[in-house]
């Protein structure tokens, strides 16, 4: 096992990891940019190291400036978390060249599953099914390109290959909008990713967002940890996430769960991942992986009873995978809500000083948050200040609980969006299960037009 490990991120995540650690036994450095310094994460590490500025180019982003920290406190493993530099092939590389352990998957893995063609491709060779959708990048050709668009039918949706977290994408109904759809969107992805690069898909018109989570040795020893509902989403971001999905067949999780994990044995995967999948009609779609954590692994660990952060870090320091697939057992129901702060309805960030800060308890209620009454949320990050999770051995018992823990909890200063979240959980499409990745969105739409209609 690792005697220290560089925490290369920042907020509830880095807390998240510095907290796994100790229970490892190993010593932790917190890197931090200069409006972090009074965060509750830095203060806890044995070590702390200030990589730079505020902006997270010049510090979170710095590679130079992570590597040497690791230098200079003698860590041997640097653990990205999500966001920032986690799913990074040039810094995975840099990592382990340097002489450090990466905790995630080796570098070609992170960049075949990074472009979302070649994702595509290696999907399909495992047997993985896919969104219908155009073979690898779009050519330059505009005839070549409205022939695939007719093939596959409108709507249609153009994508980044390099692109990520719901940036670079346009839906196309029609084929008078198509090529300047396709312009606009490869100037937009080689100024965002830094690749022009794009591909068409069939745009499904109600689906649902679906994910499996995986986890993966050394030793090609691969299992799939329960599948996640993640399709309340606004923007294509994630609002609230639940394990098991409600009203979908078992046998049909298990078929799909099974063959992402021999797509981890095909691809040579290690640690942590997702596979993402849109769920429409009864089918699954291949979207994407994400090759980390992520933000929503607290619902899995819940019903599996598996620490997923710390199979992390025990599978990079080289260890088996102690389970097999036959002892994983899904019990109860876990929902996580995102607690951000921001207005909760017009969705305006809040930074600011948190004067009273007071995280509900209680039976089957966690919260994983690295905030304090005086700390300031700067405005420079992720607006998200905390998760709340609840577990109950039904679904309605989580949302029960979920419901008593937001009303119990106590943010002041700054404004959230726990009224929102409120909402939601006494909305009655989302208490019978089963919304598609529109619905919020659409929920929100007609709350506006129904306020300008009053006005």
């Amino acid at each position: 096992m690792f005697g220290k490990v560089l925490i290369a991120n920042r907020g509830e995540i880095a807390l998240r990891v510095l907290r796994a650690c100790r229970e490892l036994g190993i010593r932790t450095v917190a890197v931090h940019s200069e409006a972090d310094a009074e965060a509750k994460y830095v203060k806890l590490a044995d070590e702390s190291v200030c990589i730079g500025p505020a902006s997270s180019t010049h510090s979170y982003l710095n590679v130079p400036a992570i590597i040497s920290a690791a230098e200079v406190t003698d860590a041997e493993a640097i653990h990205p978390g999500y966001g920032f530099l986690s799913e990074n092939a040039d810094f995975a590389e840099r990592v382990e060249k340097s002489g450090f352990v990466f905790i995630g998957p080796k570098a070609e893995t992170i960049r075949l599953m990074g472009d979302k063609v070649s994702a595509k491709d290696a999907m399909k060779v495992a047997g993985v099914p896919c969104v219908p959708g155009s073979e690898g990048a779009l050519p330059e050709d505009p005839k070549e390109i409205v022939k695939i668009a007719r093939a596959i039918g409108y709507p249609v949706i153009i994508k980044a290959a390099g692109g990520g977290g719901g940036r670079g994408m346009r839906v196309v109904h029609t084929e008078a909008a198509l090529l300047n759809a396709v312009t606009m969107t490869r100037t937009e992805a080689g100024a965002a990713f830094g690749n022009p690069m794009v591909y068409m898909e069939k745009f499904l018109e109600n689906p649902r967002h679906i994910e499996i989570q995986v986890m993966a040795d050394n030793f090609k020893n691969a299992v799939w940890l329960s599948e996640r509902d993640c399709s309340m989403q606004r923007r294509h971001q994630k609002v609230i996430e639940e394990a098991p999905a409600p009203e979908i067949n078992r046998r049909a999780i298990t078929r799909i769960g099974e063959r992402c994990a021999e797509a981890c044995r095909k691809i040579g995967y290690r640690g942590a991942g997702t596979f993402e999948f849109l769920y429409e009609n009864g089918e699954f779609f291949f979207i994407e992986m994400n090759t980390r954590v992520q933000v929503e692994h607290p619902v899995t660990e819940l019903v599996t009873g598996i620490d997923i952060v710390q199979a992390q870090i025990r599978v990079a320091a080289g260890e088996k995978l102690w389970f097999r697939q036959r002892d994983i057992e899904v019990k109860g129901h876990s929902i996580e809500c995102r607690i951000c702060a921001e207005d909760p309805f017009k969705f305006t960030p809040s930074p600011g000083k948190i004067t009273s800060w007071h995280p509900p308890g209680g039976p089957g209620i966690r919260v994983d948050s690295h905030v304090y009454s005086g700390y300031t949320v700067p405005s420079h990050y992720d607006s998200m200040i905390a998760k709340v999770i609840s577990y109950g051995d039904t679904r309605e018992q989580a949302i029960r609980r979920m419901r008593i823990a937001l009303s119990e909890m106590v943010v002041e200063g700054i404004k959230t969006n726990i009224p929102l979240h409120q909402e939601l959980l006494l909305d009655e499409r989302f208490i019978q299960g089963g919304t598609s990745i529109h619905y919020l969105e659409e929920k929100l739409a007609a709350k506006e037009e129904a306020t300008k209609g009053k006005g």
